[in-house]
């Protein structure tokens, strides 16, 4: 029999390996590196052209990744929406689910022409007034997305000032699920 305090150090020791364990598996799972390749992305033709800042948001449901950035995006949503930022979906195809209510305000689309899609998720594309592709890529990089870390405020602060962006490719590392 182990006395109490080998006991109390033992079962810390098993804990913190099990954490290690757990964390070394989410990093294999989702951990990734991605190449964001805005080559060919194009709104539908109903959005197309002239009009609002577009944000299209590409999410699956079944994917933990996409958990993180539902706050951020919520804000994001409150923020801009009244700034004239329209906000779109795409869910990915075959995936059973949806958004939580508090981003009911984006509004779905069934896909982009093409049948082009981010290599992964979560990501967004961001189009200017003027219909152009201003960013292609995540929210962020790294585990967690935050408007602390984010890449999308700068972006739609530029655009809403009249100031032109053009970031249509991104390698990103982060957690991300595939899309394909």
């Amino acid at each position: 029999m182990l006395p109490p305090k080998r006991k109390t150090l033992l079962t810390i020791l098993l804990a913190i390996l099990g954490l290690a364990a757990a964390y070394d598996w989410y990093r294999g799972c989702y951990q990734r590196t991605v190449l964001f390749d805005a080559s060919g992305l194009r709104l539908p033709p109903a959005l197309a052209g002239a009009g609002p800042i577009r944000l299209v948001h590409f999410h699956d449901p079944a994917c933990p990744c996409n958990v993180g950035n539902q706050q951020h995006l919520a804000e994001l949503i409150e923020r801009y929406g009244a700034r004239g930022v329209s906000f779109h979906a795409v869910q990915r195809p075959g995936s059973r689910g949806g958004l939580p209510p508090v981003l009911a305000a984006l509004q779905p689309l069934a896909a982009l022409p093409d049948g082009k899609a981010p290599p992964a998720s979560p990501a967004l594309a961001i189009w200017d007034r003027q219909g152009h592709l201003a960013y292609f890529g995540p929210y962020n990089e790294g585990a967690t997305c935050t408007s602390a870390n984010s890449f999308v405020e700068p972006i739609l602060d530029a655009l809403l000032e009249g100031r032109p962006v053009r970031a249509g490719g991104t390698l990103a590392e982060g957690c991300f699920c595939d899309w394909r």
